[in-house]
């Protein structure tokens, strides 16, 4: 009996601290988020310059706490440029995949982007001008968002040529050319607002769209930007990696 029980007492053991420390897993996961999101409503309340002092105020705790959660200062932020990009991208993701005209298309994803950083536009700047460069890229907060935004668009634009029978093969470069444009007139309306989102909107689409009808036109195909375009229902959209 005691041959049987042995074995038997060792493997309960086990799993009693293995299920010990999956709960402190979990628990130092659900501190790390509430930090996060105490560090994002301290850059609401203070600025893009936040410091240490002030998300530790916000979560109620000494720094010594915050640091437990979190390797350095570059961990923590890195951490709410991640929840940025997560915000963004559950916003962006719904507008990529809703129906419509090009143009409707076109129009509701600029919008939904520029509505996101005039909402939070302190933690825009946050996680624009911190420095990530002793990260690498695929930890970039802002390299990520873009590159999933562009790689959604890719798909996009690739099968939107395909199903017209012309040459996809610069999707990648356009759609990270337009990605990077709306970002930065973006980055411009934040700091100006010389006019309002829905006028930037407008301008951005047209822009977009000539462009768009310039690779058409140039392959013999002149399409109404206001026709519904449909797509696959299986097309996947929002992925990390790039069109194939």
């Amino acid at each position: 009996m005691s041959h049987i029980s042995r074995p038997v007492k060792a493997i309960r053991n086990q799993e009693n601290a293995d299920a010990r420390r999956e709960r402190w897993r979990g628990h130092r996961q659900a501190r790390r988020a509430e930090f996060v999101e105490a560090a994002v409503r301290a850059i609401g309340t203070y600025g893009a310059e936040v410091g240490m002092d002030d998300i530790a105020a916000e979560a109620g705790v000494s720094k010594p706490v915050l640091y437990r959660h979190f390797s350095d200062k570059s961990d923590l932020y890195l951490a709410v440029g991640e929840w940025g990009t997560k915000l963004l991208m559950e916003r962006i993701k719904p507008a990529l995949e809703e129906g419509g005209s090009a143009r409707e298309r076109i129009r509701r994803i600029v919008s939904t982007y520029l509505s996101v950083i005039e909402e939070y536009p302190e933690l825009y700047r946050f996680v624009v001008r911190r420095n990530f460069a002793d990260r690498p890229v695929h930890t970039d907060p802002v390299s990520t968002e873009k590159t999933i935004i562009a790689n959604s668009l890719s798909r996009l634009l690739g099968e939107y040529l395909r199903s017209l029978d012309l040459d996809s093969g610069g999707v990648e470069a356009w759609s990270h050319g337009l990605v990077g444009m709306v970002q930065a007139s973006g980055d411009w309306w934040l700091e100006r607002h010389s006019m309002s989102r829905d006028d930037l909107t407008d301008y951005l689409t047209k822009i977009i769209w000539f462009a768009i009808d310039g690779v058409l036109r140039s392959g013999g195909v002149v399409l109404d930007p206001d026709e519904p375009l449909e797509f696959p229902p299986d097309l996947e959209l929002v992925e990390g990696e790039g069109p194939r």
